[in-house]
């Protein structure tokens, strides 16, 4: 038997013992990557560039980019170097980093995501009070108290998480570092302290989703009431990506963790955790550039422009 004091690395588990199948996945996490990098870089450089952008919906979307980088660049680029080298192992500490960076990340951008239901509730619902409620100061405020949340969620989990004894090896049932299945191979009732910071945490989320979903109910109640079609239009297309991109997250999220053991598997529990960890990253940028018309024109402008420079 070990104990963490003796583990030097972690053994992640494999999509596929196949190698053709093998290189299928490493092109197919390629693709996807690429796509995100390109997509979400693409979006932070058009807001930026563009100062009919520099509004507090926009600045929130360029933040929830650069999120949606950094939580796929966490685990995504690892993954495809060890389906290259057709190997399994990440090292104690590169596990720690990736816990934690991963945590930060999905973290601070479920709360960002909070705040974005919040912007459109208070766009739509209360327009007349939208530049008091959502001034510039306000929106770094909130943007920073959901980086700061993040950091110091992972930190607390991470640190408790690594502080535990393990002694049932050091394979983990997932292709990336997650605290379930590290605490599966701890060997104390330490563990039991992690799972409630877990209850609470879900807790914690279950409340911001509850403040999401009533905020969006009420945007659709008031969207309703808009006489003018041109002006439903154009709220629900700034509404709509908004809902998608947190359904989609909530959703995977909630399937991965709450579903019942009798339908789990490996193979299932890797397509989940793909739908929750690398697929939402990389469709941010269809979500929002299909239904939202000022940053596709913003989007386009820029591109003619870098076009008719070379």
């Amino acid at each position: 038997m070990s104990n963490s004091s003796s583990i030097t690395q972690f053994l992640l588990l494999p999509f596929t013992d196949t190698w053709e199948l093998q290189l299928l996945h490493f092109w197919l996490f390629l693709g996807i990557y690429l796509a995100a990098l390109l997509g979400n870089g693409l979006i932070i450089t058009t807001i930026a560039w563009d100062q009919h952008l520099h509004t507090p919906m926009y600045f929130f979307l360029l933040n929830l980019a650069l999120l949606d980088l950094g939580s796929i660049s966490t685990i995504v680029p690892k993954s495809m170097v060890n389906t290259l080298w057709d190997t399994r192992d990440i090292s104690y500490q590169g596990c720690a980093a990736q816990l934690f960076l991963f945590l930060f990340f999905i973290t601070a951008e479920y709360f960002l995501l909070t705040i974005m239901s919040y912007d459109r509730y208070v766009a739509i619902c209360k327009p007349l009070h939208y530049g008091t409620l959502l001034g510039s100061r306000a929106c770094v405020h909130m943007a920073a108290a959901a980086w700061a949340t993040g950091f110091l969620y992972s930190l607390l989990h991470t640190a408790n998480t690594f502080s535990l004894p393990l002694c049932k090896g050091n394979a983990l049932g997932q292709f990336f570092c997650e605290i379930p299945h590290i605490l599966k191979l701890s060997c104390s009732h330490s563990y039991l302290r992690e799972l409630g910071l877990i209850v609470f945490s879900l807790l914690i989320g279950f409340g911001c989703f509850v403040f999401i979903v009533v905020s969006y109910v009420q945007i659709l109640r008031a969207v309703l009431r808009i006489p003018s079609e041109q002006g439903r239009h154009k709220a629900f297309s700034t509404c709509l990506p908004h809902l998608a991109v947190v359904s989609l997250f909530v959703s995977t999220v909630m399937f991965a963790h709450l579903k019942p053991p009798s339908i789990s598997s490996p193979s299932l529990d890797l397509v989940v955790s793909v739908l929750y960890s690398v697929v939402p990253p990389a469709v941010n940028l269809l979500i929002y550039s299909m239904r939202n018309q000022e940053l596709k024109d913003a989007l386009c402008k820029l591109i003619s422009q870098c076009v008719l420079k070379k």
